[in-house]
């Protein structure tokens, strides 16, 4: 007789987890909670969902909604997964040579070898649906056996890609435990779905008891319980199968390796990428950090509304006049301040390489000229004025 707590859980367990997190998200967060539940408190119900079918499946009692469980995790949680990683932790495409802005961060996968991580991934997939949707008795063993093994490749991999991202002290990082969380949970229980499958089948090896060779192997075989540790030990034969199948196809023989090193700021990474220009859509600032140096000649880092910033002498004269405007001249000010924020901030934005910025620097030369007059005619010390703006770290810059 199936136990009731179980039979309620196999009746209301889809339902509960795709309303509960809704209503937990409207109560707690009555504004955006709508959207708030499913993608904080989703993700918590699954990795629930998943541990109570586990246990289920221990007391041998077949879960329908697991499947259901199974689906979301493996269609949701990637997806989820790439959103928190490009949004929260500001990841891109880009790999670790090219020059990044504000808080990007290059990609934690290098692009050369995102191929193989992605075969993994899905043969991983492909070993779930296996050992999942084909009868025991329609299953040859050893195919079952390397369907665990792609299975615990594809959860090694979850587990590397959670290390490389995953920040020490940044709280919302929590949320990259869910998905690994999930996936060996799903793993487990169908190894043990699949145990039980076998024991409850009798099947008749009369005909291989006349044959020692054959005698033995089957009554290895036969030990399904020995089947998990066979898939540790034939994930390594399984895995370069397949890096000498995607070597034809032009991935390296190492690029399971290099998809986690040959990256720059993230846990496994080995590469030091170019520092991150700051654009803070005042256009200077831009100059000095997004052009050539021998051009622009930036000369020590800054502090500009709590942010490094590369300053040069350009950028310390014009905030330097601006200063002596808003001393001397407030009104005056204000309308400049107004005329630059309307279109300063716009060609900012247009600002896209190295070549624009070294122009621009160019084009206010003859207005750095004429700051840097009004400058002497106004302040006693006026060296002194320009060079305390943007005080912060005052290193000089390493010579490129």
């Amino acid at each position: 007789m199936e136990n009731k707590p179980f039979s309620l859980f196999n009746k209301h367990s889809i339902w509960i987890t795709l309303i509960a997190p809704v209503l937990i998200g409207v109560v707690f967060a009555r504004r955006g909670g709508i959207l708030l539940g499913p993608i904080f408190i989703f993700p918590v119900f699954l990795v629930i969902d998943e541990f109570i079918c586990f246990i289920i499946s221990i007391n041998k009692v077949k879960i329908i909604a697991s499947r259901v469980f199974d689906a979301f995790v493996l269609i949701i949680g990637p997806t989820y997964e790439w959103l928190y990683i490009g949004e929260i932790k500001n990841a891109t495409w880009y790999d670790w040579p090219e020059q990044l802005y504000n808080a990007q961060r290059h990609t934690p996968i290098y692009t050369g070898a995102v191929a193989t991580v992605m075969i993994i991934f899905l043969l991983a997939i492909l070993g779930y649906i296996i050992l999942q949707y084909t009868p025991l008795n329609e299953l040859p063993p050893l195919v079952a056996v390397l369907s665990m093994a792609a299975m615990y490749l594809g959860i090694i991999q979850l587990i590397i890609l959670t290390v490389q991202v995953f920040g020490v002290g940044d709280e919302m990082d929590v949320y990259l435990f869910p998905l690994p969380a999930c996936c060996i949970l799903i793993t487990a229980r169908t190894i043990v779905e699949k145990i039980y499958e076998w024991n409850d089948n009798r099947f008749d090896t009369s005909k291989l008891e006349q044959n020692p060779v054959l005698k033995t192997s089957d009554t290895i075989l036969k030990n399904v319980i020995l089947w998990p540790f066979f898939a540790i030990f034939l994930m390594i034969p399984l895995l370069g199968i397949l890096i000498a199948i995607l070597y034809l196809f032009g991935q390296a023989p190492d690029s399971v390796i290099k998809a986690w090193t040959e990256t720059s700021q993230w846990n496994l990474s080995t590469k030091i990428s170019p520092q991150n220009i700051y654009y803070d859509e005042h256009y200077l600032c831009t100059v000095a950090a997004g052009g050539h140096r021998r051009v622009v000649k930036p000369i020590r880092k800054g502090i500009r509304h709590g942010h490094e910033v590369t300053v040069n002498r350009q950028l310390c004269i014009a905030n330097a006049f601006e200063q002596i405007l808003e001393e001397k001249t407030p009104h005056l000010h204000r309308a400049v301040r107004a005329f630059y924020d309307k279109y300063g901030f716009p060609v900012a934005r247009l600002i896209k390489s190295r070549w624009i910025a070294d122009a621009v620097y160019f084009i206010m030369k003859p207005l750095e000229w004429f700051f840097l007059i009004v400058i002497y005619m106004v302040d006693v010390h006026p060296e002194n004025r320009i060079a305390v703006q943007y005080m912060g770290d005052k290193t000089p810059l390493k010579q490129a």
